[in-house]
């Protein structure tokens, strides 16, 4: 993993970042590979009803917008 590709997944995640905060959660960067990140929800996010529906076409939509080559996104709780 390239502090490159981290930072691009970081960037991706502050985009992403106040439309979670604005319902009261947030999301942190776990790990990132050369394939795959790990985050973490944290706050509101941790137990709503469509965390999964925000993983998929919130967080991780975003992040492959940011860099491409990551290949999946997981939750870890």
């Amino acid at each position: 993993m390239s502090i490159e590709l981290k930072n691009k997944v970081e960037l991706a995640l502050e985009e992403i970042r106040p439309f979670l905060i604005q319902d009261g959660g947030d999301v942190s960067l776990v790990s990132v590979s050369d394939t795959k990140v790990e985050i973490r929800f944290l706050g509101a996010c941790t137990d709503c009803a469509v965390n999964k529906m925000t993983l998929t076409n919130g967080v991780e939509a975003t992040i492959k917008k940011f860099a491409p080559q990551i290949k999946c996104v997981i939750l870890i709780s």
